[in-house]
């Protein structure tokens, strides 16, 4: 059995309109809303054995937020080029290179990809119509090895976001 907890990166900055896409920082409310949502998955005991994140400047940011509340060392959080506004069939290509010694594992990501992914991820219960920033869907795979993730596999346990409770 794995898990898998997909994460949209927090809201960024369009402060400074001509920064590449890649080096776009979180902006405050996405630095408030990261470690909130951490704070959410440690009190559901979330324990990550492996954190891949796009290289992106504000994903990297949202998994090293997170990362700090899990008790997750941020150094060992993994960059995947294939995560950067990646597509559903990049996203599930990264989650199935993933080594079986991790049972649980994070992926941080992009819209519009990373909704796609979660929805095709899904045996079918429910479309999800936009991931927000920071949002978190979490799936239960029935699988001995990442190899054999495939669409309609997921079974999800949750999907959550800032906005969805005050804390």
């Amino acid at each position: 059995m794995k898990t898998l907890y997909i994460i949209r990166h927090a809201k960024s900055s369009w402060e400074n309109p001509t920064m590449s896409d890649l080096d776009r920082p979180l902006n405050e409310r996405g630095k408030r809303d990261a470690p909130r949502m951490g704070k959410r998955l440690k009190e559901k005991a979330i324990q990550p054995s492996v954190m891949i994140s796009s290289p992106a400047k504000r994903a990297f940011g949202t998994a090293k937020r997170i990362a700090e509340v899990l008790g997750y060392p941020k150094e060992k959080i993994k960059k995947e080029k294939s995560l950067y506004h990646g597509d559903e069939v990049g996203m599930l290509s990264a989650v199935q290179d993933i080594n079986d010694k991790h049972d649980v594992a994070i992926l941080f990501g992009h819209n519009p990809g990373l909704t796609d992914f979660v929805n095709s991820l899904m045996d079918g219960e429910m479309d999800i119509d936009n991931v927000p920033t920071c949002g978190v869907v979490a799936f239960e795979l029935n699988l001995e090895h990442w190899k054999d993730a495939a669409w309609g596999k997921g079974k999800m346990l949750f999907f959550d976001y800032p906005k969805s409770k005050e804390d």
